[in-house]
């Protein structure tokens, strides 16, 4: 199975997933958004796949976001999108494609919806938190 994840090595949560993808046995094509950068049909494709819009996509901490006046409930799709591929960090992360579908994968667990195999249990996440328990259950908020 192929599996693409967009990527951010600085942020925590984009690297648990990594683990996650490649402890269950996977080779992912890795994608770091922030020096590959965004297109508008790329985006626009990403979002609908995965049921999300820009503005649920849309990330708010340790982003320009709310400087460049992007938070007001009033920002369109096209100008948020737009704002997206001008600043690729606007964009919250993994965002992870599989034959299962797309997800944007916060918390990590949810990347256990997109995969067949999971990782051996007991597994965690690099804080020590469970994302799946001794018995090979996912636990719950991981």
């Amino acid at each position: 199975m192929d599996v693409v994840i967009h990527h951010n090595p600085d942020c925590g949560t984009s690297r648990n997933v990594l683990r996650i993808i490649e402890a269950a046995g996977y080779a992912p094509f890795v994608v770091e958004y922030l020096k590959t950068g965004w297109s508008e049909p790329q985006l626009r494709a990403l979002f609908a796949a995965a049921g999300i819009s820009a503005r649920e996509a849309l990330r708010t901490s340790k982003s320009p976001a709310e400087e460049l006046g992007l938070t007001a409930e009033d920002v369109s799709e096209k100008t948020l999108i737009k704002a997206m591929v001008e600043h690729p960090i606007l964009v919250n992360r993994p965002i992870v494609v599989t034959e299962k579908g797309v997800k944007l994968c916060r918390p990590s667990g949810l990347v256990l919806d997109l995969l067949p195999n999971w990782p051996p249990a007991p597994f965690e996440k690099e804080d020590g938190s469970l994302v799946i328990d001794a018995d090979g259950n996912r636990v719950a908020g991981a």
